[in-house]
């Protein structure tokens, strides 16, 4: 029997779609500022529709508002996908406090309610 690590065994968190909806703020360390869609999120990371892409695994600072709840985090950019116009790059919070993880939850939870599509594992 193979060993699983915690990573793996922790619930996953509702990914809810919202197609765009949602603009969000990229903050570089080098102080640009990239102007992105969201097209996913969950209390642990997002999916960003972007004209160009970020390098992978630089640092950003995420600024968003969604609901009653206002985000600004620190996160880890993935690897790019190219799609039909720009590309969508996903990325993970790295530090997200655990009451605004909490709020951001709750957000999602009343999204997924009032009809949102979620993603599906």
């Amino acid at each position: 029997m193979s060993r699983t690590s915690s990573a793996q065994t922790r619930k996953r968190s509702s990914r809810v779609k919202l197609g765009g909806s949602v603009l969000a703020l990229a903050l570089l360390e080098n102080g640009r500022q990239v102007r992105a869609r969201m097209s996913q999120l969950s209390a642990n990371g997002g999916l960003l529709s972007l004209e160009h892409p970020l390098d992978e695994a630089i640092k950003v600072t995420v600024v968003f508002h969604i609901g009653s709840t206002s985000i600004r985090a620190r996160a880890q950019m993935l690897f790019p996908m190219w799609a039909t116009k720009g590309c969508l790059q996903p990325f993970r919070f790295l530090e997200l406090p655990e009451e605004t993880r909490g709020s951001l939850a709750k957000e999602l939870e009343e999204l997924v309610h009032a009809g949102a599509q979620e993603e599906d594992e």
